[in-house]
């Protein structure tokens, strides 16, 4: 048997980490003069409390190659270690040099190529087959192959948190908050992100744009599960039940996951963004 870990950008709720026996390490989250671990000591309504009290966005940090080796002295045999993009974090390569260090444990790190619940797809996935009796080179590959099919898209409604993180200008975050602009945000498949489209006006109206992008490849998307990941915010739960109706009018999914972000990817895109996340079907043949 091997061990699944992932980091904390993974999104998955507390019961799923748990039910499938996932290992998480968490990065880090600099707010209100102090530092605070992903997922075990400050979340969400916490993160943006203190942004309100202090006036100041939060800060994160990558997992260093030292945090790393002592969680990897924690796990007995081998490590399957599937986490936030490389284009995205230094958290992958700090993985990748922490493994190096350890020439006779078996340690696998895979590059998920994107953020959040889509990376929770992949881990579901490898603790599915690890569950079927896989080896890990089976798991290893098939999760590997399965990389570039997963697809993530988000709204976001704050364009200050994506300014100060590097994403927009100062004078587009300006015009979008002004003219009440809502970006959607995309995972290339490069691992990069990029806009997919500006919408104008109302929530909904976003939210239906991320549906429209899936109307265009329905038949192409697997129907096992899809995730619906916010990071909170007031009235966030009629987007999350607009979008679970709609959701379950276009494909009988077997599981529609709604799941919190968590403080990593909030504290780049702040309150109100919400995102739909599903994997595309292996091409015949």
């Amino acid at each position: 048997m091997f061990n699944i870990l992932t980091d904390s950008c993974n999104d998955l709720s507390p019961s799923l980490i748990a039910e499938h026996g996932i290992h998480v390490i968490p990065l880090s989250v600099f707010a209100g003069g102090k530092v605070y671990k992903d997922g075990v000591d400050i979340d969400n309504q916490l993160l943006y409390r203190l942004v309100e009290t202090t006036g100041e966005l939060p800060k994160t940090s990558a997992i260093s190659a030292g945090e790393f080796e002592v969680f990897f002295e924690k796990l007995a045999g081998p490590i399957l270690y599937i986490g936030i993009g490389s284009s995205l974090s230094a958290t992958h390569n700090s993985a990748l040099m922490a493994a190096a260090n350890f020439p006779k444990r078996d340690i696998r790190v895979i590059d998920s190529l994107n953020l959040s619940s889509a990376i929770g797809h992949l881990v579901l996935r490898a603790a599915q087959l690890r569950k079927e009796g896989k080896t890990l080179d089976e798991v290893e590959a098939d999760v590997r192959a399965m990389v570039p099919r997963v697809y993530a898209s988000f709204m976001v409604e704050k364009l200050d948190y994506l300014y100060l993180g590097g994403r927009c200008t100062a004078l587009q975050s300006f015009f979008g908050s002004m003219l009440k602009i809502r970006p959607i945000i995309y995972v290339k498949s490069d691992g990069t992100m990029d806009v997919l489209e500006n919408t104008r006006g109302t929530r909904r109206r976003g939210l239906n744009a991320m549906l429209k992008r899936m109307d265009d490849r329905l038949a192409e998307i697997d129907p096992h599960r899809v995730f619906i990941t916010h990071s909170g915010g007031d009235g966030i739960e009629q987007d999350v039940d607009y979008l679970r109706e709609e959701l379950r009018k276009r494909i009988s999914f077997d599981h529609i996951e709604v799941t919190t972000a968590g403080c990593t990817i909030s504290s780049h895109c702040g309150p109100l963004t919400i995102g739909i996340l599903y994997t595309f079907k292996p091409q015949a043949g």
